[in-house]
């Protein structure tokens, strides 16, 4: 878990970073919490699987491969559109074109530095496939995942974060669900010896 904490906390740092040099504005982020969770309670961490999210999803590929999803709730996401980017959402139940273009380009920054963060850590090549933005159901959103590329592992990796702007809070959900034979890759490029 140390390590694991010691990676989530670089990755966010540089999705942070990144965002601030994108915007050309100070982004803060608070220290993430970094667990291990089942695959079956990822849509419990934010709210339950009929809470309605806003999902930024990537496939990883390389040495180690899985799935990436990056989730806010739809209060967030109208909160780094407007607290963030700077773009004020007109509609309080809608997303723009617009507005789904910037967030999906945020998602895909953050998502793909945290990912450059690890493969950095562990020395491992590993690439980000095209991003696609959902909204709906959180249940719906992490069957897909499990649906389209049923290799998945039992675990994920979730790193709970908070970025800052001024005043707003901006709360996120980064989860790495490895394929099953990636864990062993990953830990074994850290240093930990399989259990």
């Amino acid at each position: 878990m140390d390590v694991l904490k010691e990676v989530g906390n670089i990755g966010a740092g540089h999705a942070a970073t990144a965002l601030s040099t994108l915007l050309d504005k100070p982004v803060d982020m608070l220290v993430p919490k970094v667990r291990l969770v089942p695959f079956e309670e990822v849509a419990d961490t934010v709210g339950g699987n009929e809470k309605i999210i806003l999902a930024i999803f990537l496939r990883v590929e390389g040495e180690t491969s899985g799935n990436m999803f990056f989730l806010l709730s739809l209060e967030s996401a109208k909160r780094m559109l407007q607290s963030i980017a700077g773009i004020e959402v007109e509609d309080s139940e809608h997303f723009s074109e617009m507005e789904l273009s910037a967030l999906n380009e945020i998602g895909n920054i953050l998502a793909g530095s945290f990912l450059t963060s690890l493969a950095d850590f562990t020395k491992l090549s590993m690439s980000p496939t095209v991003p696609a933005l959902a909204i709906d159901m959180a249940g719906a959103i992490v069957s897909y995942g499990l649906l389209e590329y049923g290799q998945m592992g039992d675990r994920a990796m979730l790193i709970d974060t908070k970025f800052l702007n001024g005043q707003d809070t901006i709360e996120g959900q980064f989860y790495f669900i490895p394929d099953p034979q990636s864990f062993d890759t990953i830990f074994s490029a850290l240093g930990v010896p399989p259990k």
